[in-house]
């Protein structure tokens, strides 16, 4: 589909998240995007050149809506993305690629550590249903993601930093091992967002963002995107997963998620400040066992995320000296911070990860036991810090 020129192109990104997108209403002159609801769109007078299955004519918004285009032409301004296809959530676009991109006999490479979905996908359902063979690696450990990637390999899938251990991968190295052998590179940049980390420029073929997340900012809608500078391929993600498969995002959830990115590099610039802050206050407490933050210098990958991050992104894992049970009393004793699961929300969000999570002898030993993820929000750190102490003190710690 033809791309509408930026007209902000090489603007600062706060510059392009306020204007990229954005136009006077041509009905009534208003300086707002409209909200279309509309599911169907008036056809042209001659039918033989439609493509019911295209997404170059507004005709069903299954094939697209103007919200929707609008958000897309904005969020691959703030990836410095030649394209972005928006869709219904991250698991969406996730799910969009990989359905795409794979078929029966091809090899994935993918985390041990990943967002459950992507577990999901490739532990359970790729392989059974598709027959696609998925390997799971360490994606820190160069060496181990070295030897995984063989010349059948068509996909190497990585997250950084990752959900949720925060850890970081070299995003670059592993881009080089993937295209000597064939295999194209996708990363999700949720954690870290565009305004941290810019994966096309260290050489990711795709990129995954779950807009839902700290583009969004506001806890109140669903979306998820990629983005890529390969125009054949995401044309053939269009057509087979968003009109084929049906997973577009809503207008309403796109004019929401617009509006939410207007503000988003304020916020992460205020989150990174603060979420800094906390962690390098949660590293002195006495009974916390651990804290994974990549801004801290006692982060095993500390030195590659300064070299490929901007900033350190709104999420802290760190360990408690206490069971499952002490961990949520914990969490239920906070009362700044929102006991509830997502991250990147304007409130911050805390949720444990209990010690019987199927997955949890994939993370390393420290991430065992007592272990809390934390989305930190744009309220005042002390304030936050004020809390979480007063939740330690009412557990005894």
């Amino acid at each position: 589909m033809a791309k509408k020129q930026n007209k902000f192109k090489g603007y600062d990104i706060y510059t392009q998240a306020v204007h990229t997108g954005t136009d006077y209403d041509e009905g009534t002159g208003a300086v707002r995007r409209p909200l279309h609801m509309a599911n169907s769109y008036k056809l042209p007078d001659d039918l033989s050149q439609v493509n019911y299955s295209s997404t170059d004519l507004l005709m069903y918004s299954r094939n697209g809506n103007p919200n929707q285009h609008w958000l897309e032409e904005k969020v691959a301004a703030l990836y410095h993305a030649d394209d972005a296809i928006v869709f219904a959530s991250g698991v969406a676009a996730l799910h969009a690629l990989f359905w795409t991109l794979l078929k029966t006999g091809d090899r994935v490479v993918y985390p041990k550590v990943s967002y459950m979905a992507v577990y999901r996908l490739f532990h359970e359902l790729f392989n059974k249903k598709f027959g696609v063979e998925t390997v799971m690696v360490d994606m820190t450990n160069l060496e181990e993601v070295k030897k995984a990637i063989t010349p059948n390999t068509r996909l190497v899938h990585i997250e950084t930093p990752d959900n949720p251990t925060v850890g970081i991968s070299d995003i670059a190295e592993i881009a080089k091992m993937a295209h000597e052998n064939g295999a194209v590179l996708s990363v999700d940049n949720t954690f870290a967002s565009p305004f941290n980390q810019r994966l096309l420029e260290l050489g990711a073929d795709f990129v995954v963002d779950a807009l839902t997340k700290f583009i969004n900012g506001h806890g109140d809608a669903q979306g998820g995107a990629i983005l890529s500078n390969d125009l054949e391929t995401m044309d053939r993600i269009r057509y087979e997963a968003q009109v084929n498969v049906g997973s577009v995002i809503s207008p309403f959830n796109a004019w929401q998620i617009f509006r939410g990115a207007v503000t988003f590099p304020l916020r992460m610039e205020r989150i990174n400040q603060s979420s800094l802050e906390i962690a390098q206050w949660l590293e002195q407490r006495k009974h916390v066992t651990f804290v994974s933050y990549p801004g801290l210098e006692s982060h095993p990958h500390h030195d590659l995320a300064k070299r490929q991050m901007k900033g350190f992104g709104g999420v802290i894992s760190f360990g408690v000296e206490a069971d499952d049970k002490t961990v949520e009393k914990f969490c239920a004793h906070l009362k700044v911070v929102t006991f509830a699961v997502s991250l990147g929300h304007d409130e911050s969000l805390i949720f444990p990860q209990p010690s019987y999570d199927e997955r949890i002898d994939l993370y390393p030993s420290q991430f065992h036991k007592g272990f809390i993820r934390f989305s930190v929000g744009l309220e005042d750190p002390q304030d936050i810090i004020q809390d979480l102490n007063q939740a330690f003190h009412a557990i005894g710690l």
